[in-house]
């Protein structure tokens, strides 16, 4: 009898340790695990500066990478002499690379923003100063240059659109029309008085955000420009659910357009009509320095948008040092719902937002924190991935980089909820094993 009470314990006890065991495994306390344990790390290019500036998920369960090269050696096959040209870089759901294609012309060409169009195809802008190649027309130095590509990467329409200085398209979208909304920046100075006319052509520094709406054939059906008398630098859109739109980016000037600024750069937001009448702007931040980056819809038909504060004051309730990340939640009225900051105590900026599915936010950009919201920081500027829940709370997080700079500038959330993360690198250590000139393009893989 004492013999099977013995036995009996024994068992009790071994079912009680596997109990919270499993218990442990099915609760872990990490916020590294398991929800952002790395697939990879990886660069592509040559002997020259390269970089990935955008990605967009596929309808094939894989990705596509806009960003720019100036090489012509190394990943880089099509280029038959240096100088940037835009540069797309197709994979496939096993991270298998599909194709790789540059466009532009002789001169300097830069891509900022790709998104894959409802027909399978891609749409792609930035700038270029060329007038040559792929590039039909250039009113001038740098215009903005979109092109419309099929699911190969040939170019199916090409467009420029500026005047005699330096504008550039920062981002597009593809709108229900079927058409596409380009927004960028207008160089005042050399844009024969378009922009500042509302004060009787006063030639101001800097630019204004500058609206372009075109067909789906890349024909333009309106072109509009917001603004003050200073500068004034968009850097995303959305299309909202009454066909209009809301531009984000960041304004120093308080006048013509702009009636509240905070103080230094704000982030400022307009509402504008599907024609491109301005229906609404608003000023957020604090006293110092605050920009705007990425905007997205969230799934209860309000608007988060991320960019980066200096200011500890005002409408941004803390700043842990240098800069933060700096997210804030609005009404499609522009109301402010709720507004939170994430970084350490060194400079920690955020460069774009896409939602994931359980209707979180993706976030990516850099950091040169190791304390705060991060963990390490293996040298200068490491590239920083983060994700938070719809109520802006902090999921996990993840910094990537060596010892030398290394930058995200974009992610997205793949049909499999892996992540790729994309940017730029100049390390060959820590995290990178190889860089094969001045700067690459850097692909983060998130598990």
């Amino acid at each position: 009898m004492l013999f099977n009470r013995h036995i009996a314990s024994i068992l009790l006890l071994q079912f009680f340790i596997l109990l919270c065991s499993c218990n442990s495994d099915d609760n872990p306390t990490s916020s590294d695990e398991p929800q952002n344990s790395m697939g990879f790390v990886t660069t592509y290019g040559g002997s020259k500066n390269d970089r990935a500036q955008s990605v967009t998920k596929t309808s094939d369960g894989g990705y596509a990478i806009l960003g720019y090269t100036q090489s012509n050696d190394g990943d880089i096959l099509d280029k038959p002499l240096e100088g940037y040209n835009y540069w797309v870089l197709k994979f496939d759901s096993y991270n298998t690379l599909q194709w790789s294609k540059t466009y532009g012309g002789s001169a300097d060409d830069r891509g900022n923003s790709i998104i894959q169009t409802h027909d399978g195809g891609y749409a792609i802008l930035g700038y270029t100063y060329s007038n040559d190649q792929d590039i039909s027309f250039n009113a001038g130095q740098q215009d903005y240059w979109v092109s419309k590509l099929d699911a190969s990467g040939n170019i199916l329409w090409e467009a420029s659109f500026g005047y005699a200085g330096l504008d550039n398209g920062t981002s597009l979208i593809q709108t229900t029309d079927n058409g596409f909304l380009l927004v960028g920046v207008l160089d005042v100075t050399a844009s024969g008085g378009d922009g500042d006319t509302k004060m009787n052509n006063y030639k101001h520094a800097g630019g204004d955000y500058w609206a372009i709406k075109l067909d789906a054939g890349g024909n333009k059906q309106w072109s509009k420009y917001y603004g003050g008398s200073f500068t004034d630098t968009p850097y995303d859109v959305v299309q909202t659910s009454d066909n209009g739109y809301i531009i984000v980016g960041s304004s120093d000037s308080n006048d013509v357009d702009i009636s509240n600024n905070l103080g230094g750069y704000d982030f400022w937001v307009i509402k504008i009509t599907e024609t491109g009448e301005l229906l609404w702007e608003k000023n957020y931040g604090g006293s110092q320095i605050d920009e705007a980056r990425s905007i997205v819809a969230t799934s209860d038909g309000n608007f988060l948008i991320v960019g980066d504060t200096r200011s500890n004051d005002l409408d941004v309730s803390q700043n842990s040092g240098g800069a933060d990340v700096w997210v804030i939640k609005i009404a499609e009225t522009g109301e402010l719902l709720w507004e939170k900051s994430f970084g350490g105590s060194s400079f920690d900026v955020s460069r774009s937002v896409k939602t994931t599915q359980d209707d979180g936010f993706l976030i990516a950009g850099s950091s040169r924190s190791a304390d705060g919201d991060l963990t390490k920081n293996q040298g200068q500027n490491d590239a920083w991935v983060f994700k938070i829940n719809s109520e802006g709370s902090l999921i996990w997080q993840k910094s990537v980089g060596g010892s030398n700079i290394d930058y995200a500038y974009d992610a997205t959330e793949l049909n499999d909820n892996s992540i790729i993360a994309i940017g730029d690198s100049e390390s060959t250590d820590g995290d990178l094993t190889q860089n094969k000139g001045f700067s690459d393009a850097l692909i983060i893989k998130i598990k």
